[in-house]
């Protein structure tokens, strides 16, 4: 089929979101998977029109439509190595949710938690469970659909088999009381997920996770994940 120039679309994003990570490392792998670390998404001026939300509270769940910024790439591979596999087994791109696609485009589902009006960004959203990076750029959002978006008999290929495990986080010295109060049991939970590639597993090895204004360093030994310092960016 002969392209036309209509082929051919740009977009605009409408929204952007605010989160707890200014970095890629530590961000849940997929939407969901964290529910309770929240996010404000925050509408460009030209969208800020309070008749577009109308409506929108009556819904539990919304589908971002966003942009992988952090990622962006001049060119595509047919093959990529997801991480979850170990960093080492080829799959087609289309198979895998990796944000080094041929359109950098990204898809979340996430709850809605409260719409809010805000004195100097207008009409904001409130949502828990987000999977994006601090500033991510948003093209848009869509109400989540129970009776036909949720697949009860679904299979999850390759993926299915290797969901996240947990750690046990340990702070002998109390160095996560020094985050906000309402960050901590967030920043718990992050850790507890394993932010680290699931390929590195050297216990002498420290990371170092950026998360709501702090460098959360660490070590992990097996399954047990030890606080090392706590230092504000």
């Amino acid at each position: 089929m002969k392209r036309k120039p209509t082929d051919v679309m740009t977009m605009t994003p409408v929204a952007y979101i605010r989160t707890d990570f200014p970095d890629k490392f530590g961000i849940p792998r997929q939407s969901g998977l964290l529910p309770e670390l929240e996010a404000v998404i925050v509408f460009e001026p030209a969208f800020r029109n309070p008749d577009a939300l109308r409506g929108i509270e009556g819904f539990s769940h919304l589908w971002l439509i966003w942009q992988f910024s952090g990622a962006l790439r001049d060119k595509w591979q047919p093959m990529v190595r997801p991480p979850r596999l170990g960093g080492n087994t080829p799959m087609g791109v289309f198979a895998t949710r990796s944000p080094f696609r041929p359109n950098p485009i990204g898809l979340s589902s996430v709850r809605l938690i409260a719409v809010e009006q805000t004195e100097h960004d207008g009409m904001v959203l409130r949502v828990g469970g987000a999977d994006l990076m601090d500033g991510t750029p948003i093209y848009d959002i869509k109400p989540y659909l129970p009776y036909t978006d949720n697949h009860a008999d679904a299979s999850g290929g390759f993926a299915e088999p290797l969901r996240a495990h947990e750690l046990v986080v340990h702070d002998p010295d109390g160095l996560l009381e020094r985050l906000p109060t309402d960050k901590r049991s967030s920043a718990v939970t992050v850790l507890a997920n394993d932010p680290r590639p699931s390929y590195q597993h050297d216990p002498s090895r420290e990371y170092g996770l950026y998360f709501a204004g702090f460098n959360i360093e660490f070590t992990v030994s097996e399954n047990d994940l030890t606080v090392i310092r706590v230092t504000p960016l």
